[in-house]
């Protein structure tokens, strides 16, 4: 019963935690702009593409065509 309590308790607060720290790199990267945006979870090639299913990255293939 106390496991089940525990992790009904934890895995909601570990959702939150990590809520906070993606608000709080958001404002980091507002206020320091010198630094340039934060990566993006998932977006390997800046998010326009499907290079995790198989599909190709533009981001890749116009760097490679230039």
């Amino acid at each position: 019963m106390w496991d089940y309590l525990i992790a009904m308790s934890v895995i909601p607060l570990l959702l939150l935690g990590w809520l906070l720290v993606q608000s709080l790199a958001r404002r980091f990267a507002k206020a320091h702009p010198e630094f340039g945006p934060p990566p993006q979870e998932g977006g390997g090639c800046g998010g326009n593409c499907l290079c995790g299913s198989g599909g190709s990255c533009k981001r890749e293939q116009t760097k490679t065509n230039k």
